[in-house]
């Protein structure tokens, strides 16, 4: 590729993004453009890069049995109502109406349509097991975009999805694609964790993540130093610190406008710690108060999970009066309305804690669990946080920020039962296919890799990923200079940048260890004299000289046969 032809060139500097971001480099280099917030165009080199990575998924999903295919990323709003996710995931969904007034999405995930291509091409228990995945666009309607391609409203994914008659076929297939996936980001030189983590709005009933600690991380990571014990902080386990006291006596006090967890604390002068935190969430069957102790936060994960049924988000100030419900004085105590009371393990444990008084202005000191209110619902639903100890080993635990650029899900029967899909069992009887669900966000990946791999100068990648392998840069304007330049280029075209821009020597250097090439060749007056071309690597800074008719040989044996043909 001519660099003067390249749509999207290097920027000196791009003032509304921080240096230290990974966004910044792929904006400052060319990779990516953004449109709107939370929306990123791909640019050439951009496109390149994915492309590699695309590549990489096929070789790692295909000896699996993977068969890649495309669903629309537009779908019909029924299947969403036959999956029970339509009200779950409301929030994140873009819906509208065609002009001929059918209900649709933009599709933020894609089990429900992959359910419904199977509804026509699996009928016996002869067409199972089946892998199937694609890469393809989504769109979630983020509230809150973060770190460029990490969080954004439109983003690119692999996803695939397997299909088998039984829950033990499922299982002796996962373990396949979680190695699948550590050989994958091996190949992307990319050192990942392993955790578990929460199902979510994917359903099923187990999941693991593929994290990767990073400063600007949209995840936590609960992690023990001891045994390594690693979760994501929605699902993860400790023990948490407790102390029983003599029971006081219950008090009602002033609390006028303390109506926050930081504001009480600061007018009754005790730590959070000593507070009770009472939350009402919306869920599919109505509303749900729950308590967690001040100092934690509710893991909507655990919640779910223990209740059986998904919540949603936070009910509205709207729906806490509509049920008399004060917002900053709701409690359990002396509740008036019928609705569960689900209490974390660590308040029902804890003594005189201060609660709401289900009155304006006014809270209880020394409310007991137990003797001032009670609930069959106790559960560990707190999230955990550093300092809690391991469960294991009884060591604290630490927090880390990470990103997940991967998932697995055992799915089991959820969505083919929820949704009618059946096949014919080998007994004659119609059965549901157990289903598990795979995915990698790509455009995500992309940023991750340039934040693990850059340096001083910009973008250093791994020698499969990179847009093009070699740079090419010719000093002086001789015959000779030209043609050899002219010959290399011809010889490496599909795998070259050949900065051609009049521009300065040095710029052109810089340009292209902004970008990541790993191998540049420079011809000039001086290396020619010898029958020379100049070599250096990126990562190394190594440089020796080649002879001209040497070139592509040396470039095969630098990067291997094998990944120089592949691409």
């Amino acid at each position: 590729m001519l660099y003067s032809k390249l749509a999207g060139k290097t920027k000196r500097e791009v003032p509304q993004l921080k240096k230290d971001d990974s966004f910044y480099l792929l904006v400052q280099a060319g990779y990516v453009q953004s449109l709107g917030k939370g929306l990123h165009s791909f640019l050439p080199l951009g496109m390149r890069v994915l492309k590699n990575i695309s590549e990489m998924i096929r070789l790692h999903m295909e000896p699996l049995g993977g068969q890649e295919v495309l669903i629309p990323l537009v779908n019909p709003v029924d299947i969403w109502r036959k999956s029970g996710r339509l009200e779950l995931m409301s929030r994140d969904i873009i819906r509208f109406h065609d002009k001929n007034g059918r209900d649709l999405i933009l599709s933020p995930t894609h089990e429900e349509a992959m359910v419904e291509l199977i509804r026509d091409n699996v009928h016996s228990y002869r067409d199972l097991p089946l892998f199937l995945f694609q890469i393809q666009s989504k769109y979630r309607d983020e509230t809150k975009t973060k770190g460029g391609l990490i969080r954004s409203k439109e983003f690119i994914m692999k996803d695939g999805y397997s299909f088998h008659k039984s829950f033990s076929d499922l299982n002796n297939f996962f373990p396949k694609v979680f190695a699948a996936y550590r050989k994958f980001f091996k190949s992307c030189d990319l050192d990942v964790i392993e955790a578990e983590s929460g199902v979510g709005f994917m359903r099923g009933n187990k999941a693991y993540e593929f994290l990767v600690p990073c400063s600007y991380g949209d995840n936590t990571l609960i992690q023990c130093p001891n045994c390594g014990y690693a979760a994501n902080q929605d699902v993860a386990l400790s023990e948490k610190h407790f102390s029983v006291q003599v029971l006081k006596p219950l008090e009602k006090v002033e609390t006028k406008d303390c109506i926050t967890m930081e504001t009480l604390s600061e007018r009754l002068e005790v730590d959070k710690d000593q507070l009770a935190k009472p939350l009402v969430y919306s869920s599919t069957r109505g509303l749900v108060m729950v308590l967690v102790r001040g100092d934690y936060e509710v893991s909507e994960e655990k919640l779910s999970a223990f209740l059986g049924y998904p919540v949603g988000s936070l009910a509205s100030k709207r729906e806490l009066r509509t049920e008399g419900l004060i917002p900053g004085y709701m409690s359990p105590i002396n509740l008036e309305i019928d609705i569960p009371v689900v209490v974390d393990e660590l308040v029902a444990n804890s003594s005189n804690l201060i609660y709401g008084a289900n009155e304006r202005d006014y809270h209880y000191l020394n409310g007991n669990f137990g003797r001032d209110f009670e609930s069959p619902y106790v559960a560990d639903i707190a999230r955990v946080h550093a300092g809690d100890l391991c469960k294991s080993c009884g060591r604290e635990l630490v927090e880390n920020k990470v990103v997940e650029v991967a998932n697995i899900f055992k799915l089991s029967d959820y969505y083919t039962r929820t949704m009618d899909v059946t096949y014919q069992g080998d007994d004659g009887k119609k059965k549901y296919p157990y289903m598990g669900s795979y995915g990698i966000g790509i455009s995500r990946l992309v940023s991750v890799l340039v934040d693990k791999n850059k340096d001083d100068k910009g973008i250093g990648w791994p020698l499969n990923l990179a847009p093009y392998k070699v740079g090419l840069v010719a000093i002086g304007h001789s015959l000779r200079i030209k043609d050899v330049a002219q010959s290399i280029y011809k010889q490496l075209e599909r795998e070259c940048l050949f900065d051609d821009r009049e521009e300065s020597v040095g710029v052109k250097f810089k340009d292209l260890d902004l970008i990541g090439i790993p191998l540049r060749i420079v011809v000039s007056s001086d290396s020619l004299k010898e029958g020379m071309v100049e070599f250096k690597e990126r990562s190394s800074g190594r440089t020796w000289l080649v002879a001209v008719d040497d070139v592509l040989s040396t470039v095969k044996q630098f990067f291997g046969e094998q990944n120089w043909s592949s691409n």
